[in-house]
């Protein structure tokens, strides 16, 4: 979250939201859909092969279309992808990252 939550923050110019979102997603004041969205591409990150169809249903119906739901699908495999690199490979952080 250190580079990527300065890039919400950009987007947001609300950093006590970034700081909660990060703090805990779960309680930070996100709508639903934002939500559900994260619970979605938690579960994709942390336990791929236990995605079943209600969970592509729920992040459907919590208002994200097909289209969108592969979005998210493919961004958060490729940050996977490129973290488990970066700490595959002892890629440390710049020393002006926090």
């Amino acid at each position: 979250m250190q580079h990527h939550g300065r890039g919400l923050f950009r987007l947001t110019k609300n950093k006590s939201l970034v700081e909660a979102i990060i703090a805990d997603y779960k309680t930070a004041d996100i709508s639903d859909k934002d939500r559900n969205m994260l619970d979605y591409v938690t579960l994709l990150t942390k336990n791929p092969c236990n995605i079943r169809r209600k969970d592509f249903d729920k992040v459907k119906a919590a208002g994200f279309a097909e289209a969108d739901v592969l979005d998210l699908v493919q961004v958060t495999a490729y940050f996977n992808y490129v973290n488990r690199l970066a700490c595959g490979l002892g890629v440390e952080l710049e020393s002006y990252w926090e």
